[in-house]
């Protein structure tokens, strides 16, 4: 399932990219906050307990290292991690740095996923509105579509890697703490700002409210 849910998730989300619109769609931003809020819960439920309770206070300098690094991911990606898009939709250059960046991104969630269910739940629910915001942005790009299905190709194969490199080599699984600290701090970035700004002008909705806090119970419970 680590290796699958991933590809699968990226599958959906071009299926929601072909036949909806997510950049006005009300759905799809309410399931953009509804997986930022289980990413962010079973990341403070599960993952933070877990790295503290074999580590020191020194671990946390390893999610602080992650957040700023995720921050250095988005100059990159412009943000793509958490539901937004400002790349140029009329370039005809394969957009390679775009792909380092999700790549990195996607390779580190990767790594933890053998750890925790709840955790791969989470990462398939936040890759499908970033894989359907991929999708149109390269499918109305002009660098073609092969191209755009390569792209898209190994971006859905960087998080299953992730979590093949953990099982196959030891010194990962060595420095496992550390690696998860690392993508602690990338979690807590991304999510917090997908809550933080799924909100129009950041006026009270219900609808998100009611969706962020299903997806607490949901983690917490399930």
């Amino acid at each position: 399932m680590i290796f699958i849910l991933p590809l699968l998730a990226v599958l959906i989300g071009y299926l929601i990219a072909k036949f909806l619109k997510p950049s006005s769609s009300s759905t799809f931003k309410l399931l953009l906050s509804f997986s930022g809020a289980y990413l962010l819960s079973v990341t403070v439920f599960e993952l933070l307990p877990e790295v503290y309770e074999h580590s020191g206070k020194e671990i946390g300098v390893f999610i602080l290292l992650g957040l700023l690094f995720q921050i250095i991911l988005e100059f990159i990606s412009k943000g793509l991690e958490h539901g937004h898009m400002h790349h140029n939709p009329n370039t005809q250059q394969f957009p390679l740095m775009l792909l380092v960046s999700l790549g990195i991104h996607s390779l580190l969630e990767g790594f933890p996923l053998n750890e925790s269910s709840h955790l791969l739940y989470g990462v398939a629910i936040h890759k499908i509105p970033v894989a359907a915001i991929l999708s149109i942005f390269l499918f109305n790009s002009k660098i073609g579509n092969i191209k755009a299905f390569l792209f898209l190709l190994l971006f859905a194969l960087m998080t299953p890697l992730g979590s093949w490199l953990k099982l196959q080599f030891e010194f990962i699984q060595t420095y496992a703490a550390y690696l998860n600290a690392i993508v602690i701090g990338v979690f807590l970035h991304i999510s917090t700002t997908i809550l933080f700004e799924a909100s129009k002008n950041h006026k009270f909705n219900a609808s998100k409210l009611g969706v962020i806090i299903l997806g607490i119970i949901l983690a917490y419970f399930m």
